[in-house]
């Protein structure tokens, strides 16, 4: 079950934090640390796939080290990188009567943009440009009958998916269906071809 319980303002940062954004406003990456980890450990998968069979004879050593950064990546981006770089946080929570509920936060009120726009553009596109690399990967470990590599293949799909579509759900809002949304985007569409074609006729 999708719900967003908390609908005021989400303390996603503390006050010394925050006093410290204020402080660095000229700077154009106020969380750089934050951004390289984004970055570092999605690229750094990627890479040692490409760079595995080339490098070395041992497939499993390989797959170790994707697995890892596969899960430091997941780890990093939904805890740190996500309320860091654009105030977006999402999660899972079990409640007394043992029902699961997600939960998609954004930050709200006058302090809802502490990241700047280069940040937010670093973390979108790291976030969306990724995990379609590992759908492109899945294809080519099917059609070339690399059958071994399919588990590592499809690990980075999940994981790297799941936090595109939490985080996208956060962006747009927890409360929102993606199924309404799709369905009001076509009725739109088509009701704006139909009057179109009555203006026409």
């Amino acid at each position: 079950m999708l719900t967003d319980e908390n609908e005021e303002d989400v303390a996603l940062f503390d006050a010394e934090e925050d006093a410290g954004q204020r402080l660095s406003k000229k700077t154009n990456i106020k969380h750089p640390v934050a951004c390289f980890f984004h970055l570092f450990f999605r690229i750094s998968a990627i890479l040692v796939y490409l760079l595995c069979e080339r490098i070395s004879n041992s497939s499993i050593g390989g797959m170790v080290a994707i697995i890892l950064l596969l899960s430091c990546d997941f780890w990093t981006v939904k805890n740190i990188s996500g309320r860091l770089m654009v105030a977006l946080r999402w999660w899972n929570q079990v409640d007394e009567d043992g029902q699961s509920h997600w939960v998609f936060e954004s930050r709200k009120g006058p302090r809802k943009k502490p990241s700047s726009d280069s940040e937010a553009r670093i973390f979108w596109l790291g976030l969306i440009v990724c995990p379609l690399v590992w759908v492109v990967f899945s294809f080519s470990t099917l059609f070339q009958f690399n059958i071994k590599w399919l588990p590592v293949v499809l690990m980075g799909l999940v994981l790297q998916g799941a936090n595109l579509y939490g985080y996208v759900r956060c962006k747009v809002g927890g409360k929102t269906d993606f199924k309404n949304m799709a369905t009001n985007y076509f009725g739109r569409q088509f009701l704006k071809q139909t009057l179109s074609k009555a203006e026409e006729s």
